[in-house]
């Protein structure tokens, strides 16, 4: 199965802050916040929604086309992406504008704030699906993920048109999202990504109750951090998959990503939606356990040992038979 991923390309600034932003935040002056944190560690990273699922893809075996733009800086990251497995061929790669920006500050409790500068991200919009489809000879699946909204909105309608699954995840996009357009987002994909506090975001953005969602998608994917994650069926079905235990606790940032390469790479080699979300979770923290979300190392014998402790030698057998194979 041939897999597009849409979404952002972006360069992460990720700071530290050693302390609790909740010390720090008065509830009588929620409405009036001016906050500054003196951050004592600092980190430049590639990342972006799209590229950092697309890598952990194609550190998997696969070779995931990466639908998305960047910026007059791009060359030594797209080469990076191309090493790791991604197809970059659909890349756009605007003439005037730097890659996004992603600045995000953590504090103790793994709790963060962030800004988002899109940059070459605007030019999205001019990326024609159609052409990506054709390319390829045939698009399996389309997650459509954060990105600039104009081009979220149309490779959904592009991919809807085809005939191509869609696997909508709004994610940071939902706060710029209003009713009509995430409902177009949302309405008809085969598979539906939120976390927790994203899902009842979505709720009210859509107006729609959590069965009235259900009734337009496949199954609704929610992470749940450490609580691992609840997959959700239309008439109540639910399977939750536990976390795998974290050995290290390092940097939250590109973990729900990571999940979705895991996730989609499941897909791709045909293995059941539980056993798929039990190879993303193992993923997510691999990325949890560093800083960056694409500095990891994917060594298939420590992602199976993962597996196998967390799911059993059954789900670790069923997962090596594809893991790296790219099949």
């Amino acid at each position: 199965m041939r897999i597009a991923v849409s979404g952002s390309i972006a360069i992460d600034h990720l700071m530290v802050y050693p302390g609790r932003f909740a010390e720090q935040i008065l509830s009588e002056m929620v409405e009036h916040v001016s906050l500054s944190f003196l951050a004592d560690h600092l980190e430049v990273r590639e990342g972006g929604v799209g590229a950092n699922i697309s890598f952990g893809m194609g550190r998997l075996g696969l070779r995931p086309i990466l639908v998305a733009a960047a910026g007059v800086d791009f060359a030594a990251y797209g080469e990076r992406l191309r090493e790791a497995g991604v197809d970059t061929a659909s890349v756009r790669v605007s003439e005037t504008l730097h890659t996004a920006r992603f600045v995000c500050t953590t504090d103790t409790d793994q709790n963060q704030i962030a800004t988002f500068y899109a940059g070459a991200m605007a030019e999205a919009g001019r990326i024609d699906l159609a052409e990506v489809h054709r390319r390829a000879g045939g698009l399996g699946l389309v997650l459509v993920g954060a990105d600039d909204p104009a081009a979220m909105l149309r490779h959904t309608a592009t991919a809807h048109a085809l005939g191509v699954p869609v696997a909508a995840d709004p994610s940071q996009q939902l706060a710029r999202l209003d009713t009509e357009q995430t409902r177009r987002l949302v309405d008809g994909a085969r598979l539906l990504f939120t976390n927790e506090y994203e899902s009842a975001l979505l709720r009210e953005r859509t107006g729609w109750s959590e069965q009235e969602v259900l009734r337009r998608v496949g199954t609704w994917v929610v992470t749940r951090g450490a609580q691992g994650v609840s997959l959700l069926a239309n008439g109540g079905r639910r399977t939750d998959v536990p976390a795998v235990a974290a050995q290290d606790v390092v940097d939250p940032t590109g973990v729900g990503d990571a999940f979705r390469a895991g996730f989609l790479a499941g897909l791709a080699w045909r293995l059941p939606y539980e056993r798929a979300a039990q190879l993303g979770c193992a993923l997510a923290t691999l990325v949890l356990s560093t800083v960056g979300t694409q500095e990891y190392k994917l060594l298939p014998s420590e992602v199976l040992a993962r597996i196998g402790g967390a799911y059993g030698p059954e789900a670790a057998r069923e997962i090596g038979t594809h893991l790296g194979s790219g099949t």
